[in-house]
């Protein structure tokens, strides 16, 4: 089947993507160290792992920042943008992962141009970006200054729970980077999307980037809510 290439992750893209990478394997590695070891046997010194947790987690929200401004002043922000029969499509793509992917159906909504994400990434990208990972700088953030928490919440310590709340935050973003890992393995060949995000380029099929006819059957999701 024939192929082409296609211009998918800007330069600016590709480094934050690996730089927030690199910054959140530092964040589960000392978080996990200072919450899980043992104190005789820790598997980061203990001061080593608060000293590299807190700097990462100053650089990784800078890199949010500047990551959030990519996405309000250049074109990859439409990719997040949720259209109408969205569930439909989502429908649509579950079924896709559970069954289709295994018995070598046509993907439902293949990348191309104007599609980076199918609908299950397309929500889990924005729920992970635009709801947890902010509220792991917030309370990260409020633990490095303590005296910022309220004290007492309905007879519970504030500290406690937004110690809690950080933690639960810092499992989901664990178990989405996993997950992610493996979907890096399903493309053209087990390697292709990695090498996208080295590139900047994507490899498609031609038929199916030319493809429509999904985008009509979900509900016309070409089209914006209003």
């Amino acid at each position: 089947m024939a192929t082409k290439k296609i211009y998918l992750y800007p330069l600016w893209l590709r480094i934050w993507h690996h730089v927030n990478a690199v910054l959140m394997l530092a964040l589960i590695l000392t978080g996990v160290s200072m919450q899980y070891s043992n104190p005789d046997y820790p598997l980061i010194r203990f001061d080593i792992a608060v000293s590299v947790h807190n700097i990462s987690g100053i650089m990784l929200t800078l890199s949010y920042f500047y990551f959030f401004l990519g996405i309000l002043f250049t074109s990859i922000g439409r990719h997040y943008v949720m259209k109408q029969g969205f569930f439909k499509a989502f429908y649509q793509q579950a079924k896709y992962y559970l069954f289709g992917i295994f018995r070598g159906e046509p993907h439902p909504f293949p990348v191309n141009a104007e599609r980076k994400f199918n609908p299950i990434q397309q929500i889990t990208y924005n729920v992970i970006q635009h709801a947890i990972t902010p509220v792991t700088f917030v309370t990260g953030w409020a633990l490095l200054y303590p005296e910022t928490i309220i004290l007492n919440v309905f007879g519970y310590s504030g500290i406690m729970l937004t110690s809690l709340l950080h933690v639960a935050a810092g499992f989901l973003i664990s178990v989405f980077l996993v997950i992610h890992l493996y979907f890096i393995t399903v493309g053209h060949s087990v390697t292709s999307n990695l090498k996208s995000m080295i590139t900047g380029y994507h490899e498609i099929n031609e038929e199916e980037g030319e493809n429509k006819n999904n985008l009509e059957s979900a509900g016309d999701q070409q089209e914006e809510i209003k």
